[in-house]
């Protein structure tokens, strides 16, 4: 759901932004390839924001990228109670941990993986598995443009194994997303070979972010959700477990050359 407050403040900034521009509805429809009585429908809130619709608006109009700025934050807004606090955490740590046991972690998923698998929830309508999508691929701008200095990512060698003949163009695209993104200093993936069959990890995924003042934040994953870890023994828990699973892992040289592996026998 959109957070109701920030939505308002973007319809409102649309609405003064036109005026003061001078355009009316049908003017400012055609500039932005909708209809006036489309935009009538965005400004009195009967049709929902659209990534596109506004960033259209921000050209048309000069903004400097203001409404999808707003929308971003709606966007962060409208994300469950529970998830809030690591979002936030992950946006303003300085390294992050993460391992990932069935699927490839959301920072480093392509578009169409990240889509393809929202979208394996058949309770979301196509609207909310857009909605979920464009946060997740906003959260990655993080590795990029934030003051986060390493980010180090164990995967287990089966996820990108899980590839039938109908997802495996998806996947091909997505492990060549993975090697360009170990070529980035900040970032490291290592992958968990299937031939270590028993280990700690197998208890579930889990993810670290140490903040700029020296402390750490955990966080689970699970079927209902997610669970935000900040208790000093259970943190001392997380970090045994990612000390055992990371030790059990290939170099980041040796996990490069193994998902090129993987890559070529599917051809």
């Amino acid at each position: 759901m959109e957070s109701v407050p920030t939505a308002e403040l973007i319809r409102a900034q649309l609405r003064r932004l036109r005026l003061k521009a001078e355009l009316s509805q049908e003017e400012f429809g055609k500039l932005v390839h909708f209809s006036g009585s489309q935009v009538s429908a965005v400004e009195l809130g009967q049709r929902p924001l659209d990534r596109f619709f506004l960033k259209r608006a921000d050209e048309v109009l000069g903004t400097g990228g203001l409404l999808t700025s707003l929308l971003k934050l709606a966007e962060r807004d409208g994300q469950p109670s529970w998830f809030r606090p690591w979002l936030e955490a992950e946006r303003q740590a300085q390294q992050l941990r993460c391992y990932q046991p069935s699927l490839i972690p959301g920072l480093l998923q392509t578009e169409h993986y990240a889509r393809a698998i929202i979208r394996s929830d058949d309770t979301l309508s196509e609207d909310e598995v857009e909605k979920r999508l464009a946060v997740r691929l906003d959260r990655q701008s993080i590795l990029t443009q934030s003051d986060l200095t390493t980010f180090v990512a164990v995967i287990d060698e089966l996820v990108l194994r899980r590839a039938d003949e109908g997802f495996r163009g998806i996947m091909e695209q997505q492990v060549a997303h993975l090697i360009e993104c170990v070529g980035r200093s900040q970032v490291s993936v290592h992958l968990l070979p299937a031939d270590v069959s028993l280990h700690i990890g197998l208890a579930g995924p889990f993810s670290l972010a140490r903040g700029s003042d020296g402390g750490w934040v955990g966080y689970l994953e699970n079927q209902l959700g997610g669970t935000v870890i900040d208790k000093d023994e259970d943190l001392a828990v997380l970090q045994s477990r990612w000390e055992s699973v990371r030790s059990e892992a290939l170099s980041r040289r040796q996990s490069v050359e193994l998902m090129k592996e993987v890559m070529t026998s599917w051809s």
